[in-house]
């Protein structure tokens, strides 16, 4: 291992992070109820800017007067290039002591979340307030997955950073059909096979982007998110997306409707027999420990000590699970 030992993020459970526009109260308690690890209450693109002050007093209220039980609750801000941006810190920060992340949309540069770091800072020391509020970052434009690295060692207070499809398709021009999912044109041509007959195999346009913003969650000690799949009536399309990243190594993914939040917690969860080869792996290597032995054989295969880290965080996350 490298020398360079980044401190790792605040541990939270985020398989999944369910958005609930800021606007909407009628929605609130059954989020409240809900079985998301993570609720987001929305105040940048899911209200309209004539409705964002009464959103952020919505939010305001809500995270104050609801029992949200042991969620993590975060509420996503406004873009700083907004007047709408200090005016939620300040009131969530000042107000909310319920408030646990601020979901930061839009970052560029380091510096953004340097100015708001900033900021929240001198609101906790002037309201003496006890527990630290941290960030989640989106990766969403050309601009902030060009300087995820820097972004990702920005603040002490990020935890995570999240990939939002859809606005970076935007950002760079990409031809998409849904936030989230694929392209019909995007994919790869088999050479031909005996009878001279092709065959196209469609791709994820998203893939290289994901993993660059992985690494630099990884190396710094991040969570990776995947962000949203616009279409909640397709199951089948949001249930791959979602498989597509986990196996990536993400910790979890957005759910735009409730309907998305059972699949995001399966697939981010351990299977049972998962949870089982990595106790068995852990007991063969402390028995190994014992005997002066370096590697051991487990189910047929030998394992070292690259084999006990992934066990040992497959179990982290099940015990996390277990403890909801």
């Amino acid at each position: 291992m490298s020398f360079t030992q980044p401190e790792p993020a605040t541990p939270r459970l985020t398989r999944s992070e369910l958005a609930v526009p800021g606007i909407n109260t009628a929605i609130f308690e059954k989020a409240a109820k809900s079985a998301a690890d993570v609720v987001f209450l929305d105040l940048e693109d899911a209200v309209a800017p004539d409705d964002k002050p009464q959103a952020r007093r919505n939010v305001v209220t809500a995270l104050n007067d609801i029992d949200w039980g042991r969620k993590v609750m975060a509420v996503r801000i406004n873009g700083l290039d907004t007047h709408y941006m200090y005016r939620d810190v300040v009131d969530l920060v000042e107000q909310c002591p319920r408030l646990d992340l601020l979901i930061v949309p839009k970052v560029g540069v380091a510096a953004d979340l340097y100015a708001i770091d900033m900021l929240v800072t001198q609101i906790e020391t002037a309201q003496g307030r006890s527990k630290r509020i941290g960030f989640e970052a989106l990766i969403e434009t050309a601009l902030g997955l060009a300087n995820v690295e820097a972004i990702a060692q920005s603040s002490r207070r990020l935890e995570a950073m999240a990939f939002g499809s859809g606005d970076f398709a935007a950002s760079t021009r990409a031809r998409t059909t849904i936030i989230g999912g694929l392209h019909p044109e995007y994919g790869v041509l088999s050479d031909k096979d005996g009878a001279g007959k092709r065959e196209f195999h469609q791709t994820d346009p998203w893939h290289a982007a994901q993993v660059r913003m992985l690494v630099a969650c990884r190396a710094w000690g991040l969570r990776p998110i995947d962000g949203p799949y616009g279409d909640f009536k397709d199951s089948e399309g949001y249930l791959a997306a979602a498989r597509r990243v986990a196996a990536l190594g993400f910790e979890g993914k957005w759910a735009i409707h409730p309907t998305q939040i059972e699949a995001a917690n399966a697939v981010f969860s351990p299977s049972a027999e998962e949870v089982a080869k990595a106790r068995r792996i852990v007991e063969a290597m402390a028995q190994a420990a014992r005997e002066g032995k370096g590697a051991v054989q487990v189910d047929g295969r030998l394992v070292d000590i690259a084999n006990i880290r992934m066990a040992q965080n497959l179990l982290q996350k099940a015990d996390a699970i277990s403890a909801r």
